[in-house]
C-alpha cells in the first residue's frame, strides 16, 4: 500500500523537530502515542488514526495536502 510516513518525516525536519518532540507535543493534545510507535509511524509500519493526522497537521502547521505531496497510485499495467 502507499505510505505518508517519508512524508511526515519530511514535515517534522522541515520544522527542525526531533521525533521526541513530535511525541511530546502529541501528549500535550492528548495523543497517546510513544517514540517507538511514531518511528513506526514515519517507516510507514503502523497505520495513522485520524487523531494522529489532526494532531501532526497541527504541529506541523501544514495543509493535509502536505502529507500526501507526490504520491501516486501504482500503474495497474505494471502491476502483476
Amino acid at each position: 500500500d502507499i505510505g505518508i510516513g517519508q512524508n511526515i518525516r519530511a514535515l517534522r525536519k522541515a520544522r527542525g523537530l526531533t521525533q521526541d518532540q513530535v511525541v511530546a507535543q502529541m501528549q500535550i493534545l492528548n495523543i497517546s502515542l510513544s517514540r517507538p510507535s511514531y518511528v513506526k509511524i514515519e517507516g510507514n509500519k503502523h497505520n495513522l488514526r485520524i487523531s494522529d493526522l489532526l494532531a501532526l497537521q497541527r504541529i506541523f502547521k501544514c495543509d493535509f495536502y502536505d502529507f500526501f505531496q507526490n504520491l501516486s497510485l501504482p500503474n495497474p499495467k505494471t502491476m502483476k
